[in-house]
């Protein structure tokens, strides 16, 4: 194969592959680190949002049982709650909503995921406490 060349003319040395691959590398090098902070911004969005539909939904259903206390529930990844049929948790993630402390009042919002540590939590007066991580 190699003496099929014509007079003249030249492969890539060593050399230069040597430098293509180090320029990959580098490149590798700068791009996965971004790569792992961008999936772990969107694993805390998807927490946010699931808490903001769990509390809208919890809310929902104090204002069409005005007269009884929001009960505790979990949610695991990927269902549908059975009390508040509005509210469904993101694959990975699981909602905790703590029993209202009375009639009208929904209980603390807890989301926690599988693929950070920590969690996401909305108190009953509407604190918010974020420890993702």
């Amino acid at each position: 194969m190699l003496s099929k060349l014509q007079r003249g003319q030249k492969g890539f040395t060593l050399i230069e592959l040597m430098i293509v691959i180090a320029i990959i590398g580098i490149l590798a090098a700068i791009a996965i680190p971004q790569f792992t902070a961008y999936k772990k911004r969107g694993y805390v969005a998807s927490c946010v949002a699931d808490a903001k539909n769990a509390l809208t939904g919890v809310t929902a259903y104090a204002g069409e049982n005005p007269t009884v206390a929001p009960p505790a529930e979990t949610i695991a990844a990927g269902a549908t709650g059975t009390t508040y049929t509005t509210v469904k948790a993101s694959a990975g993630n699981t909602i905790t909503i703590a029993a209202g402390a009375s009639a009208g009042t929904p209980g603390t919002i807890t989301i926690t995921s599988s693929n950070l540590t920590g969690s996401y939590i909305i108190a009953a007066d509407g604190t918010v406490t974020n420890t993702l991580s």
